[in-house]
């Protein structure tokens, strides 16, 4: 299996602030890992350091081919290109449609032609459920839906990776296991998650592997489902 994420021996800071210490961790291809730990703990600081918004200053970081350690600012965003990044709170353009708030993205990595933009398009909103809504505002669709635009704006580039941070905080149960469907039906595919998460429900019902993070340490957890319990 190929390796997405090597971490080795490494330190991860908040400013000046130890968050992480000497921490290890390797993510393959198409496997789903849960980071679970109270908030505070580190889970979204590691996932910006993954993506380079914390800079990592000491030990060995390699994600998707880059050296976190090495990485100049002006790789950084190549670096992102391929990770799929998904955010709690959504983030899309309110001022323009789905169809709209996807081709901004493919036009800013540097998407040129429009016919491919627009077949992309078509195959992402089919791909996470809502193939005839391209057309409508954000604010018109449901929590769910939109966090399903935020799952495609993150596969836009057919990236090897994906990072989801508390990706159904903001949703309800139901909404919340479409999400969570999705994003493992992705992972399927050959395409490696990292999702940060407080769902021990969510965990249940879609198990992965569990990194937890406890007093800036990582440590593997075996799950456990209800009919163990």
């Amino acid at each position: 299996m190929t390796e997405i994420i090597h971490l080795d021996n490494a330190s991860i800071y908040q400013k000046e602030n130890l968050v992480l210490n000497r921490i290890s961790l390797t993510v393959n291809e198409g496997e789903f890992l849960y980071l679970i730990g109270k908030t505070g703990s580190g889970k979204s600081s590691l996932l910006k350091t993954l993506y380079a918004e914390l800079p990592l200053k000491d030990g060995i970081g390699v994600v998707a081919g880059y050296d976190l350690v090495k990485i100049r600012n002006r790789e950084i965003p190549y670096l992102r290109r391929k990770l799929g990044i998904v955010f709690q709170d959504f983030q899309l353009l309110s001022d323009r449609s789905i169809s709209e708030n996807l081709m901004f993205v493919m036009k800013a990595t540097g998407w040129k032609e429009k016919q491919k933009m627009i077949d992309r398009t078509e195959e992402l909103l089919k791909l996470i459920g809502i193939p005839t809504k391209g057309y409508k505002m954000p604010h018109q669709l449901s929590g769910g839906e939109q966090q399903r635009v935020g799952v495609a704006r993150a596969l836009i580039n057919h990236p090897p990776i994906i990072l989801a941070d508390e990706p159904t905080g903001n949703l309800d149960p139901e909404s919340s296991e479409g999400i969570l469907s999705l994003l493992h039906e992705i992972s399927k595919t050959g395409v490696g998650v990292v999702m940060a998460t407080h769902n021990y429900g969510l965990i249940q019902k879609f198990p992965g592997r569990i990194v937890r993070i406890d007093a800036g340490q990582l440590s593997e957890e075996t799950p456990v489902f209800m009919n163990e319990a």
